[in-house]
């Protein structure tokens, strides 16, 4: 399983808001220029992650976008899945009626379980330990988020 551009995108959005709030609402126009992804783009992204209740948008000459919550309270497991749906690494882990064996089938178990372990991982990852993370690495928030060049 490969996940999508809109999950990658949507996880380095949240972790852009989590690291720039802190001086206030963060504008689109801003995670477009540090993500190098377009706005247009971003806007398709964040109407999941409003809906699902990871961002907050204030209008005006001051708006932007912040985190509904503590950035310790929001896994990157649940950011994931607000913009992927169900997920799993096969299609029969997902729904068994797919595959007319998958009732005697003994690989079908494997895949279910390695997409349990995949999912606990990111559940256990939160937005505060990405951006402590940041810090660690020497380059302060915006090293992991800016692309890297070839």
């Amino acid at each position: 399983m490969k996940l999508s551009t809109r999950s990658r995108y949507g996880t380095r959005m949240v972790l852009d808001i989590a690291m720039h709030s802190q001086a206030g609402p963060v504008r689109i126009s801003d995670i477009s220029k540090r993500q190098g992804v377009s706005v247009k783009y971003l806007e398709k992204l964040i109407r999941p992650l409003k809906q699902a209740g990871f961002i907050k948008s204030k209008r005006g000459p001051r708006g932007g976008h912040v985190l509904s919550d503590l950035p310790e309270r929001i896994a990157v497991g649940a950011v994931v899945r607000a913009m992927e749906g169900e997920m799993a690494l096969t299609e029969c882990a997902k729904d068994a009626s797919v595959c007319p064996i998958s009732g005697d089938c003994l690989t079908r178990k494997v895949w279910i379980e390695a997409t349990r372990a995949m999912l606990d991982r990111l559940d256990a990852i939160t937005f505060l330990d990405l951006m402590r993370e940041a810090e660690r690495a020497g380059g302060g928030v915006d090293r992991c988020l800016l692309p890297r060049e070839s």
